[in-house]
């Protein structure tokens, strides 16, 4: 593509048929490091907001934001800042406020998980499936098979037993010690 034909800024959703939001902006960004990309999306999750932000992307923003905040969210990432909606402001602001899960044996693999990432993964490894996770934390199927599968990616594995590995792993290198 051109430079003349790129666009400066995209909107971009999570949720697509294909291709997903955040891994369709990891390839712009890789591709053409010039072209801002503002998520407008309802997923409200903080991992999908950092791992969006992992990916490249400047802002994030809900759907059923205020058109004027919509207007100065893409104004912002146009501009070349970044931005998040007062929503995922503010939860962010809480999220970086509250203390994280203790790291299981010091193992820097488990740096990048979120306290509630950390209590699925020990579930994982307990053996449980995605509906006695739910059941367990109140929490929807659908939305334990997304931090499952954020959990897969933070830890670099492909599945579930890897993971469980891992974790096993981990607590047998600390009863050695």
């Amino acid at each position: 593509m051109r430079r003349s034909s790129l666009p400066d800024l995209i909107l971009m959703d999570i949720r697509m048929p294909g291709l997903n939001g955040i891994e369709a902006t990891r390839l712009i960004k890789e591709k053409h490091p010039s072209v801002e990309v503002l998520m407008l999306t309802m997923f409200r999750e903080d991992e999908s907001v950092f791992t969006a932000m992992r990916a490249g992307a400047k802002g994030y923003v809900l759907k059923d934001a205020e058109e004027a905040e919509l207007l100065q969210s893409i104004r912002m990432v146009g501009a070349g800042g970044a931005v998040f909606g007062s929503d995922i402001a503010g939860r962010m602001m809480h999220y970086f406020a509250s203390p994280k899960a203790a790291v299981p044996a010091d193992d820097p693999a488990f740096a990048e998980l979120t306290k509630r990432e950390m209590e699925i993964l020990e579930r994982i490894a307990e053996g449980d499936t995605n509906a006695q996770i739910a059941s367990r934390l109140q929490i929807s199927a659908k939305t334990v098979a997304n931090y499952v599968s954020n959990i897969l990616n933070k830890l670099q594995v492909t599945d579930r037993g890897a993971a469980k590995r891992l974790v096993q792993k981990s607590r047998d290198g600390a009863s050695q010690d």
